[in-house]
């Protein structure tokens, strides 16, 4: 079987490019699995440019076919090659069906979060992602849904039966382990001008991560605690939109200094910035799946996330769950885990065997199941 894949998402990537988006990880991982499978089957990959070097294999079954549109790629110049050199089946890991498609498609939906969350959303990106979603799930053959949250989105707002939708979890990055070494942990603290002990979030500033009370909530612990002045709250992550409340409200609540704004910061100093805070706090308000959470749990930090959409079932019982819309629940659960090191302890315990249920390889083979099933169909 001759299986196309929609590549886009990885050009111009290469395996460490700023600022890469989770749907762009999920693409470049899936596609990299995928092909490392002795299944028998041929690819073709559909591209923008040609990927950076040593990004993928090159073997004779896998095809590369680089199509130039400066603009609307996808409607314009992949479907001109499905109208041209369709294959048996296409599989769209991380953006919208095209136009013209083979009759036997299938495409990863990773959230709804525009729909339950507009005000988070900016509204030419919510009209955007409304159209391309309504219409790959209508042209789809089988839709895979990262989790079981989206699945039952998709049946909610798009009236998609359940017997359309696949819930294949995505992997983690399993290179990520706790950095014991004083010396890295130290030298990193030092590069990004922190304190021995800070409680970390990390994604993009955008009102969907529900920032603002979380710092609202850190505004209330660091009252309780006066003698552990120096704890921070570090937001790590790229600016997204709307962000401007987040650093208002800091400012507001006299926390310079206290909150740590580093930016985005490379996959190389991840490990230590996770493995030297004290806790990690996820209050988003909706993730289609939460990278975040496998990365802290895989280096050994107490996790605090909230309890809606995927995070619970990608958390498991490695994480303290809150409601992300009550900031006193957010203070007590800072609180518990900031002062009782028998519940870090049982966090990061249980937070190591949760993250062994993801796999990219486990989630390629599975990825596999769903693209042979379309390809039996008539």
């Amino acid at each position: 079987m001759l299986i196309g894949l929609d590549a886009s998402r990885l050009a111009p990537a290469s395996a460490a490019l700023p600022g890469r988006t989770g749907t762009e990880t999920y693409s470049l991982h899936l596609i990299r699995n995928l092909l490392a499978l002795d299944d028998g089957h041929r690819f073709r990959l559909y591209l923008r440019e040609p990927p950076a070097p040593g990004l993928l294999v090159t073997r004779e079954d896998v095809e590369q076919r680089v199509i130039r549109a400066p603009r609307l790629w996808t409607h314009l110049g992949l479907s001109w090659e499905m109208a041209r050199r369709p294959p048996d089946v296409l599989f769209v890991p991380a953006h919208v069906i095209p136009l013209w498609h083979p009759r036997r498609n299938i495409v990863t939906v990773h959230d709804l979060g525009y729909r339950l969350y507009p005000m988070a959303h900016r509204q030419l990106d919510r009209f955007y992602l409304d159209v391309s979603t309504r219409w790959s799930a209508r042209a789809a053959s089988i839709i895979i849904a990262d989790s079981r949250a989206t699945a039952n989105d998709l049946h909610r707002f798009y009236s998609v039966p359940d017997e359309k939708v696949r819930v294949v979890y995505p992997g983690r990055d399993e290179s990520l382990s706790p950095v014991h070494d004083a010396a890295t942990l130290a030298a990193l603290r030092a590069q990004y001008g922190l304190s021995e002990r800070y409680i970390l979030h990390v994604g993009t500033l955008q009102p969907r991560k529900n920032l603002v009370r979380l710092v609202e909530a850190f505004a209330e612990v660091a009252n309780r605690l006066p003698e552990t002045g120096r704890v921070q709250l570090v937001l790590a992550g790229q600016k997204g939109w709307l962000y401007n409340e987040l650093f208002r409200r800091v400012e507001e609540l006299g926390l310079q200094g206290r909150v740590i704004f580093p930016g985005y910061v490379p996959d190389a100093d991840l490990p230590a910035l996770l493995s030297g805070a004290a806790c990690f706090a996820f209050p988003s308000l909706y993730e289609g799946f939460g990278f975040p959470v496998l990365e802290a749990q895989s280096c050994g930090v107490p996790v605090i996330c909230s309890d809606v959409s995927s995070l619970p079932e990608v958390a498991g019982d490695g994480a303290l769950l809150v409601s992300p819309h009550d900031t006193a629940a957010w203070v007590e659960a800072l609180m518990r885990v900031l002062t009782d090191e028998r519940l870090r302890a049982q966090l990061r315990a249980r937070g190591f065997v949760n993250v062994v249920r993801f796999s990219w390889r486990t989630c390629a083979a599975e990825v596999m199941r769903v693209l042979e099933e379309a390809g039996r169909r008539v």
